[in-house]
């Protein structure tokens, strides 16, 4: 059941809680919170940055572009159009000759061409012209750029997936299923997408299940609860619902879906979150009260969220917030990838 709330000008499905659930509109008022946090920290050049990298980088400001959409500020919509659209304009900026969507100071390309590619599919259909040439133009290089990386030759283990590098020989599955996100959400906005590409990566993330509990970040590697989460929404957001493997991971992780010392935690709040919502059902009753409550309690009084420990830390709070924006928002349905 939804009704409608407006937030400073923007009307937003507003969840109406049952017994059980949490308080949405303190989930509103938290994202909205978020929000302001996010646009205060866009830079001159229309960019964000992740901390560590020590300047702008394209995977943050698509991520936090792709925040903002997903809580209703879409390029359509006045409030922070602009925003968006010098946002938008950053990444295109840092497309390379051979179709690679990165700023310099990114780590691991493949994250940030991924991420970036799954953002402009996603904005496509929202951006007015020119700009919309511009992002499908950009997009078309993107995705020829996947398929030939995916091609590269890999042993057995390795084939249908990605790796940090354009040309890696190996594969891992937090690379991959970012990758997938991307090429599924390209071809939902009709970029030539192969299906065997789609096929192969699908046959990929099937190799890093255990068999038992779970995903693992690479074949015959211990399943974890961020890479079962990440497995999950790769099938699923590929057409494999309620796929054999994504049941058993999920039965083993919806009871615990994070720990408190999970050294990924914001990026496992994502996948979690996003898994969990195509899943339906018993997994999303676990696992959304579970990311409310972890979120609401960790958020900063500047609105954002920053990671305890680790790498993750390092990565800084842009990087924390948008991806917690993104779990939180997940069920209002604005982006077209993560609609059921």
């Amino acid at each position: 059941m939804a009704s409608l709330l407006i937030i400073s000008g923007l009307i937003v499905p507003h969840r109406v809680s049952g017994q059980d659930e949490p308080d949405n509109a303190a989930v509103d008022a938290s994202i909205e919170k978020a929000i302001r946090f996010l646009v205060s920290r866009q830079q001159p050049s229309g960019g964000w940055s992740i901390d560590n990298y020590g300047g702008e980088t394209t995977s943050a400001t698509s991520l936090s572009i792709m925040a903002l959409m997903a809580s209703g500020y879409t390029p359509g919509e006045p409030q922070y159009r602009d925003v968006i659209r010098r946002g938008v304009d950053y990444v295109l900026a840092h497309q390379v000759e051979n179709g690679m969507l990165i700023d310099r100071r990114g780590h691991g390309p493949m994250y940030d061409h991924g991420i970036s590619t799954l953002m402009l599919s996603e904005v496509l259909g929202m951006v007015d012209e020119p700009q919309s040439q511009q992002v499908r133009q950009a997009l078309v290089k993107a995705v020829q750029l996947l398929v030939r990386s995916q091609d590269v030759f890999k042993a057995p283990r390795h084939t249908g997936g990605w790796r940090y590098q354009i040309d890696s020989v190996d594969s891992d599955l937090s690379v991959s299923a970012w990758q997938l996100l991307a090429l599924r959400a390209a071809k939902d906005v009709g970029c030539d997408v192969p299906a065997e590409s789609i096929d192969r990566a699908i046959s990929y993330v099937k190799l890093c299940h255990d068999g038992r509990s779970g995903f693992a970040y690479q074949p015959e590697a211990g399943a974890s609860a961020v890479m079962s989460w990440a497995g999950i929404t790769a099938l699923e957001v590929c057409g494999e619902h309620e796929a054999h493997e994504s049941l058993l991971a999920a039965t083993t992780w919806r009871q615990r879906p994070l720990s408190n010392d999970e050294s990924w935690f914001y990026y496992g709040v994502y996948y979690s979150g996003v898994g969990a919502w195509k899943l339906g059902g018993e997994t999303w009753q676990s696992v959304r009260p579970f990311l409310v409550r972890e979120l609401l309690t960790r958020q900063n009084e500047d609105g954002s969220w920053l990671a305890r420990q680790g790498t993750e830390q390092q990565a800084g709070p842009v990087y924390s917030t948008s991806l917690a924006v993104l779990a939180l928002t997940i069920d209002y349905g604005y982006l077209p990838i993560y609609q059921r």
